[in-house]
Protein backbone atom coordinates (compact mmCIF):
# COMPACT_ATOMS: atom_id res chain seq x y z
CA UNK A 1 0.00 0.00 0.00
CA UNK A 2 1.29 3.05 -0.83
CA UNK A 3 0.86 5.86 2.24
CA UNK A 4 0.80 9.07 0.43
CA UNK A 5 -1.64 11.63 1.04
CA UNK A 6 -4.04 13.62 3.58
CA UNK A 7 -4.61 12.29 6.98
CA UNK A 8 -7.79 11.32 8.08
CA UNK A 9 -8.58 12.41 12.01
CA UNK A 10 -10.18 10.91 14.95
CA UNK A 11 -13.25 9.92 16.21
CA UNK A 12 -13.69 13.34 18.02
CA UNK A 13 -16.15 14.35 20.90
CA UNK A 14 -18.33 17.02 20.91
CA UNK A 15 -17.19 20.26 21.24
CA UNK A 16 -17.87 23.20 23.96
CA UNK A 17 -15.82 25.65 25.90
CA UNK A 18 -12.36 27.93 26.00
CA UNK A 19 -10.94 30.07 24.56
CA UNK A 20 -7.40 31.64 22.94
CA UNK A 21 -5.63 34.77 23.04
CA UNK A 22 -5.09 36.25 19.35
CA UNK A 23 -2.03 36.69 17.25
CA UNK A 24 -1.87 39.57 15.03
CA UNK A 25 -0.47 38.46 11.48
CA UNK A 26 2.59 40.24 10.27
CA UNK A 27 1.73 43.85 8.48
CA UNK A 28 2.49 47.27 9.50
CA UNK A 29 0.86 48.72 12.16
CA UNK A 30 -1.77 51.13 11.88
CA UNK A 31 -2.16 54.40 13.71
CA UNK A 32 -2.32 54.66 17.57
CA UNK A 33 -5.90 54.84 17.93
CA UNK A 34 -7.05 53.49 14.84
CA UNK A 35 -9.60 50.47 14.49
CA UNK A 36 -6.55 47.92 13.83
CA UNK A 37 -3.91 49.30 16.35
CA UNK A 38 -1.74 46.73 17.60
CA UNK A 39 -3.29 47.62 21.18
CA UNK A 40 -6.60 47.62 20.26
CA UNK A 41 -6.35 44.37 18.30
CA UNK A 42 -4.64 42.45 21.05
CA UNK A 43 -7.74 43.74 23.94
CA UNK A 44 -10.32 42.82 21.56
CA UNK A 45 -8.79 39.29 20.85
CA UNK A 46 -8.70 39.04 25.01
CA UNK A 47 -12.24 39.74 25.25
CA UNK A 48 -13.35 37.35 22.58
CA UNK A 49 -10.96 34.86 25.15
CA UNK A 50 -13.02 35.71 28.24
CA UNK A 51 -16.12 35.84 26.34
CA UNK A 52 -15.02 31.97 26.00
CA UNK A 53 -17.77 31.31 23.20
CA UNK A 54 -17.63 27.56 21.96
CA UNK A 55 -18.23 27.61 17.77
CA UNK A 56 -16.46 30.90 16.86
CA UNK A 57 -12.65 31.23 15.36
CA UNK A 58 -10.98 35.02 14.78
CA UNK A 59 -8.18 36.22 13.00
CA UNK A 60 -6.89 39.57 12.13
CA UNK A 61 -8.03 40.78 8.71
CA UNK A 62 -5.20 42.49 6.75
CA UNK A 63 -6.89 44.88 4.59
CA UNK A 64 -9.31 45.74 7.28
CA UNK A 65 -7.36 45.86 10.61
CA UNK A 66 -10.23 44.50 12.32
CA UNK A 67 -10.32 41.08 14.52
CA UNK A 68 -12.91 39.06 12.38
CA UNK A 69 -14.80 36.80 14.25
CA UNK A 70 -16.26 33.86 12.57
CA UNK A 71 -19.64 32.42 14.68
CA UNK A 72 -21.08 29.06 13.69
CA UNK A 73 -24.52 28.01 13.54
CA UNK A 74 -24.56 26.63 17.17
CA UNK A 75 -23.78 30.32 18.74
CA UNK A 76 -27.01 32.03 20.13
CA UNK A 77 -26.72 36.27 19.32
CA UNK A 78 -26.91 36.73 23.13
CA UNK A 79 -23.26 35.19 22.88
CA UNK A 80 -22.02 36.90 20.15
CA UNK A 81 -23.18 40.19 22.27
CA UNK A 82 -21.99 38.43 24.92
CA UNK A 83 -18.62 39.23 22.98
CA UNK A 84 -18.67 42.83 22.46
CA UNK A 85 -20.14 43.83 25.86
CA UNK A 86 -16.78 42.10 27.10
CA UNK A 87 -14.64 44.07 24.55
CA UNK A 88 -16.26 47.39 25.79
CA UNK A 89 -15.18 50.46 24.31
CA UNK A 90 -12.76 48.15 22.22
CA UNK A 91 -15.97 46.04 20.46
CA UNK A 92 -15.75 48.53 17.27
CA UNK A 93 -12.42 46.42 16.64
CA UNK A 94 -14.53 43.49 16.20
CA UNK A 95 -16.66 41.98 13.14
CA UNK A 96 -18.70 39.04 13.62
CA UNK A 97 -19.11 37.01 10.62
CA UNK A 98 -21.74 33.99 10.29
CA UNK A 99 -20.62 30.67 8.63
CA UNK A 100 -22.59 28.09 7.73
CA UNK A 101 -22.34 24.69 9.60
CA UNK A 102 -20.40 24.10 13.18
CA UNK A 103 -16.66 24.67 13.96
CA UNK A 104 -15.36 21.04 14.62
CA UNK A 105 -12.00 18.92 13.87
CA UNK A 106 -13.00 17.35 10.44
CA UNK A 107 -12.71 13.14 10.03
CA UNK A 108 -11.15 11.44 7.63
CA UNK A 109 -8.41 12.09 4.88
CA UNK A 110 -6.37 10.63 2.06
CA UNK A 111 -5.16 6.83 2.22
CA UNK A 112 -6.63 5.76 5.20
CA UNK A 113 -4.81 4.50 8.17
CA UNK A 114 -6.31 3.02 11.38
CA UNK A 115 -5.95 3.29 14.55
CA UNK A 116 -7.66 0.80 17.05
CA UNK A 117 -10.66 2.84 18.33
CA UNK A 118 -10.71 5.36 14.86
CA UNK A 119 -9.91 6.07 11.49
CA UNK A 120 -7.64 8.61 9.65
CA UNK A 121 -5.64 9.49 7.24
CA UNK A 122 -2.04 10.40 6.10
CA UNK A 123 -0.74 14.13 5.75
CA UNK A 124 3.33 14.44 4.79
CA UNK A 125 5.44 11.92 4.90
CA UNK A 126 9.26 12.97 6.66
CA UNK A 127 12.06 11.31 7.84
CA UNK A 128 14.86 12.27 10.73
CA UNK A 129 18.00 10.58 9.61
CA UNK A 130 17.23 7.00 7.41
CA UNK A 131 13.97 6.80 10.01
CA UNK A 132 10.12 7.60 8.49
CA UNK A 133 7.65 9.01 9.99
CA UNK A 134 3.95 10.80 8.73
CA UNK A 135 2.28 13.85 9.85
CA UNK A 136 -0.96 14.34 10.63
CA UNK A 137 -3.18 16.22 12.68
CA UNK A 138 -2.88 16.32 16.75
CA UNK A 139 -6.50 15.35 17.26
CA UNK A 140 -6.00 11.87 15.56
CA UNK A 141 -2.56 11.07 17.20
CA UNK A 142 -4.33 11.83 20.90
CA UNK A 143 -3.16 8.98 23.50
CA UNK A 144 -0.52 7.50 20.73
CA UNK A 145 -2.38 5.02 18.78
CA UNK A 146 -0.12 2.62 17.30
CA UNK A 147 -1.54 2.84 13.27
CA UNK A 148 -2.47 0.26 10.46
CA UNK A 149 -3.30 0.01 6.96
CA UNK A 150 -6.65 -1.52 7.55
CA UNK A 151 -9.28 -1.56 9.82
CA UNK A 152 -9.16 -5.40 10.52
CA UNK A 153 -5.74 -4.26 12.10
CA UNK A 154 -3.70 -6.52 10.24
CA UNK A 155 -0.97 -4.57 8.90
CA UNK A 156 0.97 -2.81 11.11
CA UNK A 157 2.24 0.93 10.00
CA UNK A 158 3.70 1.80 13.30
CA UNK A 159 3.62 3.79 16.93
CA UNK A 160 2.44 7.08 17.47
CA UNK A 161 5.81 9.08 19.06
CA UNK A 162 4.43 12.12 19.26
CA UNK A 163 1.21 14.47 19.69
CA UNK A 164 -0.07 17.94 20.50
CA UNK A 165 -3.45 19.04 21.11
CA UNK A 166 -4.98 21.65 21.51
CA UNK A 167 -3.22 24.46 21.61
CA UNK A 168 -1.51 23.17 18.63
CA UNK A 169 -2.98 20.57 16.22
CA UNK A 170 -0.47 18.23 14.90
CA UNK A 171 1.23 14.78 15.60
CA UNK A 172 3.33 12.42 14.19
CA UNK A 173 3.49 8.22 13.40
CA UNK A 174 6.89 5.92 12.68
CA UNK A 175 6.71 3.71 9.98
CA UNK A 176 7.82 0.73 11.63
CA UNK A 177 6.65 -1.79 9.29
CA UNK A 178 9.64 -2.03 6.49
CA UNK A 179 7.11 -3.51 3.67
CA UNK A 180 5.45 0.08 3.36
CA UNK A 181 6.87 2.41 1.01
CA UNK A 182 6.41 5.97 1.71
CA UNK A 183 7.05 8.44 -1.20
CA UNK A 184 6.75 11.80 -0.41
CA UNK A 185 3.55 12.93 -2.53
CA UNK A 186 -0.29 13.98 -2.13
CA UNK A 187 -2.71 12.59 -3.85
CA UNK A 188 -4.41 14.27 -6.31
CA UNK A 189 -7.42 11.63 -6.85
CA UNK A 190 -7.35 11.90 -10.62
CA UNK A 191 -4.74 9.07 -10.85
CA UNK A 192 -1.91 11.05 -10.40
CA UNK A 193 0.47 12.49 -8.20
CA UNK A 194 1.83 15.51 -6.86
CA UNK A 195 5.66 15.11 -5.59
CA UNK A 196 6.45 17.05 -2.24
CA UNK A 197 9.92 18.35 -1.98
CA UNK A 198 9.59 20.98 0.38
CA UNK A 199 7.98 23.28 3.38
CA UNK A 200 6.99 26.73 2.93
CA UNK A 201 4.43 29.26 5.24
CA UNK A 202 1.10 30.21 3.49
CA UNK A 203 0.96 34.03 2.69
CA UNK A 204 -2.42 35.48 2.48
CA UNK A 205 -4.21 35.47 -1.05
CA UNK A 206 -1.93 32.49 -1.69
CA UNK A 207 -3.88 29.53 -4.36
CA UNK A 208 -3.27 26.36 -2.36
CA UNK A 209 -5.30 23.00 -2.90
CA UNK A 210 -6.24 20.12 0.05
CA UNK A 211 -6.47 16.57 -0.20
CA UNK A 212 -8.82 13.96 1.70
CA UNK A 213 -10.22 11.03 1.31
CA UNK A 214 -13.98 12.57 1.47
CA UNK A 215 -14.00 15.23 -1.14
CA UNK A 216 -10.71 14.66 -2.88
CA UNK A 217 -8.66 17.62 -4.32
CA UNK A 218 -10.36 21.38 -3.97
CA UNK A 219 -8.62 24.18 -4.09
CA UNK A 220 -9.00 28.26 -3.07
CA UNK A 221 -6.88 30.94 -1.15
CA UNK A 222 -5.28 31.79 1.98
CA UNK A 223 -7.56 34.13 3.50
CA UNK A 224 -6.05 34.91 6.89
CA UNK A 225 -2.80 33.86 9.51
CA UNK A 226 -2.49 33.49 13.08
CA UNK A 227 -6.31 32.28 13.52
CA UNK A 228 -7.15 30.93 16.68
CA UNK A 229 -10.58 28.37 16.78
CA UNK A 230 -12.56 27.40 19.75
CA UNK A 231 -13.77 24.09 18.58
CA UNK A 232 -15.09 23.54 22.44
CA UNK A 233 -14.44 20.87 25.29
CA UNK A 234 -11.35 22.97 25.94
CA UNK A 235 -10.51 22.23 22.52
CA UNK A 236 -8.30 25.57 21.15
CA UNK A 237 -6.03 25.86 18.59
CA UNK A 238 -4.03 28.66 17.87
CA UNK A 239 -2.02 30.07 14.95
CA UNK A 240 -3.64 28.49 12.38
CA UNK A 241 -3.54 29.03 8.44
CA UNK A 242 -7.56 30.05 7.38
CA UNK A 243 -8.74 29.37 3.67
CA UNK A 244 -11.78 29.32 1.58
CA UNK A 245 -10.88 25.87 0.70
CA UNK A 246 -14.23 23.40 1.31
CA UNK A 247 -13.95 20.41 3.39
CA UNK A 248 -15.79 17.95 4.98
CA UNK A 249 -15.62 15.24 7.84
CA UNK A 250 -13.01 13.07 6.59
CA UNK A 251 -11.19 15.52 5.18
CA UNK A 252 -9.14 16.41 8.62
CA UNK A 253 -5.14 16.08 9.07
CA UNK A 254 -5.26 16.28 5.13
CA UNK A 255 -2.43 17.95 3.09
CA UNK A 256 -2.79 21.48 2.35
CA UNK A 257 -0.01 22.22 -0.24
CA UNK A 258 1.16 25.09 -3.45
CA UNK A 259 2.35 22.92 -6.09
CA UNK A 260 5.60 20.89 -4.53
CA UNK A 261 5.72 23.26 -1.21
CA UNK A 262 4.10 21.43 1.74
CA UNK A 263 1.59 24.41 3.95
CA UNK A 264 -0.30 22.73 6.25
CA UNK A 265 -2.49 19.74 8.15
CA UNK A 266 -6.51 20.00 7.83
CA UNK A 267 -7.28 20.41 11.25
CA UNK A 268 -11.32 21.55 11.17
CA UNK A 269 -14.04 23.89 9.86
CA UNK A 270 -17.53 24.24 8.85
CA UNK A 271 -19.15 24.01 5.38
CA UNK A 272 -19.12 21.55 2.94
CA UNK A 273 -17.88 21.20 -0.54
CA UNK A 274 -21.26 21.49 -2.28
CA UNK A 275 -22.38 25.12 -0.87
CA UNK A 276 -18.68 25.49 0.32
CA UNK A 277 -17.29 26.94 3.86
CA UNK A 278 -13.96 27.96 5.95
CA UNK A 279 -11.61 25.42 6.81
CA UNK A 280 -8.59 25.80 9.06
CA UNK A 281 -4.94 24.50 9.10
CA UNK A 282 -2.14 24.04 11.24
CA UNK A 283 1.01 25.21 9.65
CA UNK A 284 3.39 21.98 9.13
CA UNK A 285 6.21 24.30 10.04
CA UNK A 286 5.98 24.13 13.78
CA UNK A 287 5.43 19.80 13.54
CA UNK A 288 8.65 19.82 11.41
CA UNK A 289 9.94 21.78 14.34
CA UNK A 290 8.97 20.29 17.15
CA UNK A 291 9.76 16.40 16.15
CA UNK A 292 13.22 17.56 13.89
CA UNK A 293 12.28 16.13 11.03
CA UNK A 294 12.19 17.16 6.98
CA UNK A 295 10.15 16.56 4.09
CA UNK A 296 10.86 13.19 2.19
Amino acid sequence: MRINTATRVALASTLAAAAAFIGTTAHAEPAAGSTGSAARLAAAGAAVQSADVAGTAWAVDQDSGALVVTADSTVPDAALARIRQQAGPGADAIRIERTAGVLRPYLGGGDAIYAPNWRCSLGFNVRKGNTAYFLTAGHCTEGKPPYYTNSGHTTSIGPTTGTSFPGNDYGIVQYTNGSLPHPSEVNLYNGRTQRITAAGNASVGQAVQRSGSTTGVHGGKVTGLNATVNYGNGKVVRGLIKTNVCAEPGDSGGALFAGSTALGLTSGGSGNCSSGGTTFFQPVGPALKAYGVTIG
